[in-house]
């Protein structure tokens, strides 16, 4: 096991942790957006505690905003913050750690959780970005379900124009949403078709809880010119822990104890 893949398993570990302490979290997507956020933070991203508010700085927007849970952790594994105090007090009353994004928290850019905003955003940050001159690269990571937002369409259509080449958004394609499968609910299919209808270099990643795909993805994003790139990575809602795999019902759960010392064994066996 590589060192990226590696760090996302143990990551995962901590998202249990965290999602049973609290006894909430949106733990299913959560755990298919562990390794796009792996890779980002730990391998493409101009980003650190050190560099603090430094202008050049790569800017990180999570506009599906239920998986906090997920980022609080990777955030706290790259050092932005103790992160045993993520882990134990995530969405506990008085906790700066609330169910969506937080810009109390270090190292976020943006609150977020009403769905849809995210690329928006996203434009304005790679328009700034731009204009004043500056290097700095915008990456934004939506959910599928999140597509049916008709914002997103807006700022798609914005980045195209704009030629936003410093630009690179992720959907995490687990193809599940609260009420159903993605394709029952509100149909979207084909996303890589409508990127390019509005103007956007496609990236799609068969295996989006591969790293090692990932990264090779991210390197090309970043070395195309003249469009903004959507990464289109195909994941597994639950992955890395099998009653949860593909499962609509862990969209947001609960864990018996039972169900959280079988994740636990499972994660733990995955690092052997």
């Amino acid at each position: 096991m590589d060192a990226l893949t590696r760090r996302a398993y143990e990551l995962r570990r901590d998202i249990i942790e965290m999602v049973h302490n609290s006894r909430a979290g949106h733990v299913g997507g959560d755990l298919s957006v562990t390794d796009i956020l792996t890779v980002l933070y730990f391998k493409v991203m101009n980003v650190s505690p050190e560099k603090g508010e430094n202008p050049d700085r790569d800017r990180f927007l999570l506009s599906k905003g239920h998986c906090a849970d997920a980022l609080y952790c990777v955030l706290g594994e790259r050092g932005f913050y103790d992160k045993e105090e993520a882990i134990k007090t995530f969405s506990q009353f008085g906790s700066r750690f609330i169910g969506h994004p937080n810009m109390e928290v270090p190292g976020v850019e943006m609150n977020s959780g009403s769905l849809g905003h995210g690329i928006s955003v996203g434009v304005g940050m790679a328009l700034a970005a731009r204009m004043n001159h500056q290097s700095y690269r915008t990456y934004v990571v939506l959910g599928d379900g999140e597509m049916a937002e008709g914002s997103n369409y807006e700022g798609m259509m914005a980045a195209g124009h704009y030629k936003l080449d410093n630009l690179c958004a992720t959907v995490d394609l687990n193809r599940l949403q609260i009420s159903g499968t993605t394709g029952q609910v509100m149909d979207s299919a084909s996303l890589a078709d409508k990127f390019r209808d509005f103007g956007w270099n496609v990236i799609e990643v068969l295996d989006g809880n591969d790293c090692a795909q990932l990264v090779n993805a991210y390197e090309q994003a970043a070395a195309y010119k003249g469009k903004p790139t959507a990464v289109i990575a195909s994941t597994v809602k639950g992955k890395g822990v099998s009653f949860m795999e593909n499962q609509i019902s862990w969209h947001h759960g609960v864990m018996t104890e039972e169900q959280y010392e079988q994740a636990v064994k499972e994660l733990k066996e995955a690092l052997q």
